[in-house]
């Protein structure tokens, strides 16, 4: 059972994500749609909470990594109060986790601290205060009926909820405040500094490799635990034990049995990695075997190539001395070298 099971079954809940603003100081682009790291910004606020039994996007209709429901607030356009009020018309869930659809680094480590406080006694709901301590009401868990009933009473006072800001419902909640884990947590994109920000820091040394899994498997739309330094160490032990392509190949094949096998990614690589080293240890006792064979080879060449070179230096000085002594007489005797 996954972290994101045990969550929804401990705390059932439906999402609304409000993604109809302007984004004037983007100049009007549809803001949920830019790309952060190859994935949508909606597509990326979605990933954090999957276990939702309903998702709800407030705004006009746009593909989706998930199947979600389509809603509009009144007036389009009309604000963040508008938005909630029209995706709460498509929640039965007894608590609603709220999104704005610009939060591109929010993880489920988040979702669930905030479902875990909005179940609280005496809670209506939680929401993300920043790493500045200033409350985040677009980052938070409301229970249902609460939140409806102040949503009624801002209604009732003011007459509507178009424009109205998210503070005069939060002021209505008794609301837990949790703390960011993270400074990223609650970082949004208003801005395309923000944007070009957020793209630099998916690719920082410490969080590129995951940020990359993670959009490959929604890519190619494929739910699998991958153990990032498991593979990593496989790929080396292959590349070094086998052959540089041997790295890609067989942490594919991994990932392919374990998708095949319903088995543990860890537990393959581990499988791999030691057939990998047995093919190291081979490769390494076949070139020691081959070295000592040299070295024997040499010795014994060395060895003939001595002998025969003392044996015919004695023999042919032997005769060139003999020659000498015994020249027969009327011939000059060898003239000793100078």
């Amino acid at each position: 059972m996954t972290d994101h099971q045990t969550a929804h079954d401990q705390h059932p809940y439906d999402v609304v994500v409000p993604a109809g603003g302007a984004a004037r100081r983007l100049g009007g682009v549809d803001k949920p749609a830019v790309s952060v790291g190859g994935r949508p910004l909606l597509d990326r606020v979605l990933d954090a909470c999957p276990d939702a039994a309903t998702a709800v996007v407030v705004g006009p209709e746009r593909p989706t990594v998930r199947p979600v429901v389509h809603a509009r607030e009144e007036p389009p356009g009309g604000g963040p109060l508008a938005a909630l009020d029209a995706g709460l018309r498509h929640s039965t869930a007894p608590v609603v986790l709220v999104l704005s659809a610009d939060l591109p680094f929010l993880t489920g480590v988040t979702v669930r601290a905030l479902l875990a406080a909005a179940a609280e006694d005496g809670a209506d709901g939680a929401l993300l205060r920043d790493a500045e301590g200033r409350d985040q009401p677009l980052v938070a868990a409301y229970r249902a009926e609460p939140l409806r009933r102040a949503l009624d009473g801002v209604r009732a006072e003011h007459g509507a909820l178009a424009g109205l800001p998210l503070r005069v419902l939060s002021g209505r909640l008794a609301l837990r405040r949790v703390t960011a884990p993270t400074a990223a947590a609650s970082f949004d994109c208003d801005t395309w500094e923000d944007i070009e920000a957020a793209r630099a820091r998916i690719r920082e040394h410490g969080t590129v490799l995951d940020e990359w899994i993670t959009a490959a498997k929604a890519e190619l739309g494929i739910e699998l635990d991958v153990d990032t330094a498991a593979l990593l160490d496989l790929a080396r032990d292959a590349a070094h034990g086998v052959a540089r392509p041997a790295a890609p190949l067989t942490t594919f094949l991994v990932g392919y049995a374990a998708a095949q096998q319903g088995r543990d990614v860890t537990d393959l690589a581990e499988k791999a990695a030691a057939l990998a080293n047995r093919w190291a240890a081979e490769a390494t006792e076949a070139a020691e075997g081959a070295g000592l064979a040299e070295n024997t080879g040499s010795a014994e060449g060395a060895g003939k190539a001595g002998g025969t070179g003392s044996i015919g230096s004695t023999e042919t000085a032997g005769k060139a001395g003999a020659t000498t002594e015994a020249a027969p007489e009327g011939e000059p005797e060898a003239k000793p070298a100078e």
